[in-house]
């Protein structure tokens, strides 16, 4: 697991490899990956949008941006958390991601980012 807290919001991920995949006659590694998502701050946050950079061995940078996190905008009192599960498709066992949410302060009413750790996806049996 990887953690990191920025503005009293702590982000935890957890990853898994899930199997191999084949989609347009490509082979595809299949990842999934945890988020708990820890308000630590004094202040009600909501999340509104993500970004991730996604990096597989073989290819460039991927980046994709949305609203909420499966399909959801979370909102987080002090002591609350949030937990879902996504995953990725990579051309290559290894891989990374890292990114942020973008979340808001219902009592400054201000805009802020939250970094998403970098995290690591390897398939166990590329690993030496």
């Amino acid at each position: 697991m990887v953690s990191q807290i920025t503005s009293g919001i702590k982000i935890s991920v957890v990853t898994s490899f899930e199997g191999t995949y084949y989609q347009n006659y490509k082979l595809q590694y299949a990842f999934s990956y945890h988020i708990t998502i820890e308000n630590h701050s004094n202040d009600t946050v909501q999340l509104m949008t993500h970004h991730w950079d996604i990096y597989d061995s073989l290819n460039d940078k991927e980046e994709v941006d949305g609203e909420g996190v499966i399909g959801k905008k979370p909102i987080l009192r002090p002591g609350e958390q949030h937990t879902y599960s996504s995953g990725c498709l990579l051309s290559s066992p290894f891989g990374g991601m890292k990114g942020y949410f973008n979340m808001v302060n219902f009592t400054s009413t201000r805009n802020f980012k939250v970094a998403i750790p970098n995290f690591k996806l390897a398939a166990p049996f590329a690993l030496n």
